[in-house]
């Protein structure tokens, strides 16, 4: 591909992205305008404009790179070996029982200190 040939590409992408990001402005303002009409209905005809303003935008290079880049992380979250419920609970029992131990040493040791500075202040009885 020459480099006219990409600038031109280019300007198609931008006019794209444009119209797609338009006419997604354009349904969030019709939402609101018709405010008087039946949420389920604006709701409905909005997820229609959404739609069509991801379609418009998956048309350009960046849409497909962006698509491309989707199927990819789905791919590998398919690879991935989730723990089971047993070692979901146990880890989280684990985490648990520690932010308790932690949080009872700490507040010992804001006791602890505090009185060490109400001594070194005078304000202790």
């Amino acid at each position: 591909m020459n480099v006219k040939d990409e600038a031109g590409a280019s300007r198609l992408d931008t006019a794209k992205l444009a119209a797609a990001a338009l006419l997604l402005i354009a349904g969030i303002y019709a939402f609101y305008f018709f405010a008087d009409y039946s949420a389920l209905l604006r709701v409905l005809g909005l997820l229609v404009i959404v739609g069509g303003s991801a379609a418009i935008a998956l048309q350009t290079q960046v849409g497909s790179q962006l698509w491309h880049f989707v199927g990819d992380a789905r791919t590998e979250v398919r690879k991935v070996v989730w723990p089971t419920r047993q070692e979901t609970l146990q880890t989280t029992f684990i985490v648990v029982v520690m932010v308790l131990i932690l949080g009872i040493i700490m507040w010992l040791f804001d006791m602890v200190l505090m009185n060490v500075l109400r001594l070194l202040t005078g304000q202790g009885s």
